[in-house]
């Protein structure tokens, strides 16, 4: 009895240790049959049935749900995309959980500013299904920023670009005899004892233009960043072992004096010493106060264009593309690129890939600029410059040369920034100082 039932122990270990085999041979072929499809999908409209496609992404729901009804309304291949808004703050967190628990989402829409934190939770796109000559023919250069490194392939397909533009009141530029925004630095500089206006203490009633501090400065990630670009300071960089880290440019003394000219100048604004004085730390937010009309410029994003002119009807405000350096030999302005990233765990990735493709065709991105306030990002739909919407002209120009960089979280370089500023308008630093300090707190950051 005890031979006979050792024998149907071993009868049944041996058919269930070949039962499970067999299942992880059908997964692992599963697995496979699924990376074929999305490593040779091409993308065709309409005919292709792209399934429940669920989406995260930080932009507001309202302007990418519009899109999604328009976008239906061309291809109904798009009628089960789902989106669901999420806060950029914690993205990373919700997508490490979604895929740890099996409940990924199909897309993130996020952009390169929360690249970084989220490169360990995405699967590259490979150059074979995506070549490089296809990607850089279809979307703006900015967008080459989610190629990853080691040949990898892209991290995501560019959707939208919101680019830093100058938001100017009018009615302060003209009583004051000023015919039109400044568009480089140095006329910006100029206008600083015309319109600024200052009591005997040196206290500031009306502002010029939001430079010099970074805490009440509504965008000042964008704009230090914006400045270190014109300056060919890429603010970080690949190594050949694929590492990131901060880049100054302090390999040179030419970048080094670059990077601390960049700092002096946009602090000068803070320094009640200097002529260019018209903003400082006691002031309330940067963009509060051009809406309330005490400030006559205010660089921002394209997309609050929409959001200045419904909380103050009354303000007579135009936009123009952000001041360049009157001896720039090409133009650069920082820009918030969106992507759609296709994260671990998804169990539709070719669905996936084919709903990122077609919301880049022609309909699809007018639709989304349109519902959105932002600039489309294929080159095919930023040549049609509108010449109805002054706001969308300047965001489709200066879309075609945005610059950004691969950066920890926003919390973290906001925190870096304003320590690398306060330290220098406060006394605390010098500027060569300061720019050193914070390069080494975004390398540490960057390298976690």
């Amino acid at each position: 009895r005890r031979a006979a039932s050792l024998r149907n122990r071993l009868y049944f270990a041996m058919k269930s240790s070949l039962f499970q085999t067999i299942l992880l041979s059908v997964f692992g072929f599963s697995a496979l049959i699924g990376l074929f499809v999305f490593a040779t999908y091409t993308s065709k409209s309409g005919s292709n049935a792209v399934g429940t496609v669920v989406i995260w992404g930080t932009l507001p729901k309202e302007g990418i749900q519009n899109m999604l009804t328009a976008s239906v309304q061309i291809d109904d291949a798009l009628k089960n995309v789902v989106y669901i808004q999420k806060d950029s703050t914690t993205l990373s967190a919700d997508i490490a959980t979604a895929i740890a628990t099996g409940v990924s989402p199909d897309l993130i829409l996020a952009s390169q500013e929360e690249l970084h934190m989220l490169t360990k939770f995405i699967t590259p796109i490979p150059y074979s299904t995506f070549s490089t000559k296809a990607f850089s023919s279809t979307f703006l250069r900015e967008g080459e920023i989610f190629t990853a490194p080691g040949g990898a392939g892209y991290y995501g397909i560019p959707f939208l670009v919101d680019p830093l533009v100058l938001f100017s009141n009018r009615s302060i530029l003209s009583s004051n005899g000023i015919a039109a925004p400044p568009a480089t630095w140095e006329a910006l500089i100029g206008l600083v004892p015309n319109i600024a206006v200052l009591t005997p203490s040196r206290q500031i009633t009306r502002g010029l233009i939001a430079l010099g501090a970074y805490d009440n400065v509504h965008a000042a990630r964008g704009i230090l960043s914006t400045l270190f670009l014109q300056q060919n300071i890429p603010l970080s960089s690949y190594s050949s072992s694929g590492a990131l880290s901060a880049n100054f440019g302090e390999e040179t003394s030419k970048n080094s004096s670059s990077g601390s000219a960049v700092l002096g100048f946009y602090t000068q604004f803070a320094d009640p010493s200097k002529v260019s004085y018209t903003w400082n730390t006691s002031l309330r937010d940067s963009e509060q106060m051009f809406l309330a009309g005490d400030l006559a410029l205010h660089l921002g994003y394209a997309s609050r264009a929409r959001f200045l002119s419904t909380a103050n009807p009354n303000l007579d405000f135009v936009v123009t593309s952000a001041p360049q350096s009157a001896t720039a030999k090409k133009k650069s302005v920082y820009g918030l690129v969106y992507a759609f990233m296709i994260p671990r765990g998804t169990a539709n990735a070719a669905g996936a890939y084919q709903a990122a493709v077609l919301l880049t065709n022609p309909g699809e991105q007018a639709a989304a600029a349109s519902a959105t306030g932002l600039a489309p990002a294929t080159i095919s739909e930023l040549a049609k410059v509108s010449s109805t919407d002054p706001v969308a002209a300047v965001a489709y120009t200066e879309a075609l040369y945005s610059e950004g960089w691969i950066s920890p979280p926003p919390a973290d370089v906001d925190r870096i920034f304003s320590s690398m500023i306060g330290n220098v308008i406060s006394g605390h630093s010098t500027l060569d100082t300061a720019l050193t300090d914070a390069k080494r707190s975004l390398s540490a950051v960057l390298q976690q």
